[in-house]
């Protein structure tokens, strides 16, 4: 996508409305790919950026994740999660809550609904999903679809300790001006990666979740 193709972060944007988000998800129709099944060469992912990344024999597991948009009256923001240093998996990472599906979930939402419930103390009834979208495939073989749902202010978290350092919010402005999104690379296992960068205040957004927020902002721009 080109930057020309992203909205600005002028007035028009910090004026924008849960409703208003929900239309675009709903024009433009993400969330088409169903977890689980073959994922065709372009569907999101890691690999995006990484071709050699793709392996369509790889079996993978579903997960959901919850994008959670805060309205205020100072316009929406996007509720992330710094997961703390000592976890096994993507320590220090920022993310959205969620998880992988577990047996007692009905689907998705359920799982992304438990997940936020259990990291952040985010109530399920306080949670208004309005869409999804497309689903993301990750180097590690999971199959995340993100929930897209809105929540008023203000919020009154209580994080799990074990698992989340923080939860704080960034104003969907930032996410939505081409400027501030970035592609970085790393050597790892002696090849170069690229992803996404979303870097905010001290906070360094990357992986899967710039990923997720580079197709809500493609959704924005629809």
């Amino acid at each position: 996508m080109e930057q020309g193709q992203f909205l600005s972060a002028g007035p028009s944007v910090r004026q924008l409305t849960g409703e208003a988000v929900e239309r675009r998800l709903r024009a433009a129709a993400p969330g088409r790919r169903s977890a689980l099944t073959p994922q065709p060469e372009g569907t999101r992912g890691d690999h995006e950026l990484n071709p050699d990344l793709y392996d369509p024999e790889q079996t993978m597991k579903a997960a959901a994740v919850l994008v959670p948009l805060v309205e205020s009256d100072a316009g929406l923001s996007v509720l992330l999660t710094r997961r703390t240093a000592h976890l096994r998996d993507h320590a220090g990472q920022i993310a959205f809550p969620g998880g992988r599906l577990e047996p007692q979930d009905a689907d998705a939402l359920a799982c992304a609904l438990r997940e936020s419930e259990e990291e952040v103390g985010l109530r399920r009834d306080l949670v208004t999903p309005i869409g999804q979208l497309d689903v993301y495939v990750t180097r590690t073989g999971f199959e995340v679809t993100p929930i897209v749902g809105r929540i008023a202010a203000p919020l009154d978290l209580t994080p799990d300790p074990f698992e989340v350092a923080e939860a704080f919010e960034v104003p969907l402005a930032f996410f939505l001006d081409p400027a501030n999104r970035e592609i970085q690379s790393r050597d790892y296992r002696g090849k170069t990666r690229h992803f996404y960068v979303y870097p905010y205040r001290d906070y360094y957004i990357w992986g899967a979740t710039a990923g997720m927020l580079n197709n809500l902002v493609e959704v924005m721009g629809t």
